[in-house]
């Protein structure tokens, strides 16, 4: 006997949008709700746009709290652990990044984990890996710092000539 598998393809986001614009308001509360129920992520976004987009530089610190923290757990007995460690701070950082979709919160969250970087002990400078990471982010960071306002280029300027120190 065959069993076949059935595979949902998701419409695209204009269609979603015409079919949510025809809802009512209790059927788009009870969908967010029903939503936030499947996924951790979707729970964290629905957060942040509730009770955190209102307050960016609470929201801002929050993370940097996190990094704190998630910088103190890492195990610093091999570059091995160090380089799992930094690249799961990374990849939470590039979460909380996108529910903001704020190019300067982007920034901020970015120079503040390459200052806790550069400040780790062992030094990054003894493996490639975490130097490249490192690089990488920086470079990111001034390309982005090109989209911004000049005022706010030149701030973010002087916060990466720290970092070169």
């Amino acid at each position: 006997m065959f069993s076949y598998i059935v595979i949902m393809k998701a419409v695209t986001v204009k269609e979603l949008k015409i079919e949510l614009s025809e809802r009512s308001q209790s059927e788009l509360i009870e969908l967010c709700l029903r939503l936030s129920r499947f996924k951790k992520e979707n729970k964290e976004l629905l957060t942040y746009l509730l009770f955190e987009s209102s307050n960016e530089s609470g929201y801002i610190e929050s993370v940097k709290i996190e990094i704190d923290n998630q910088f103190e757990l890492i195990n610093t007995k091999t570059y091995y652990f160090i380089k799992k460690s930094v690249r799961k701070i990374l990849r939470i950082i590039k979460k909380y990044i996108r529910y903001s979709k704020n190019k300067e919160t982007e920034i901020e969250l970015i120079l503040y984990f390459c200052k806790k970087l550069q400040q780790f002990k062992p030094s990054i400078k003894g493996n490639t890996v975490l130097h490249n990471i490192y690089l990488r982010e920086i470079a990111g960071v001034r390309k982005k710092m090109k989209l911004l306002h000049e005022d706010l280029q030149y701030d973010y300027e002087i916060e990466l000539k720290k970092l070169d120190n």
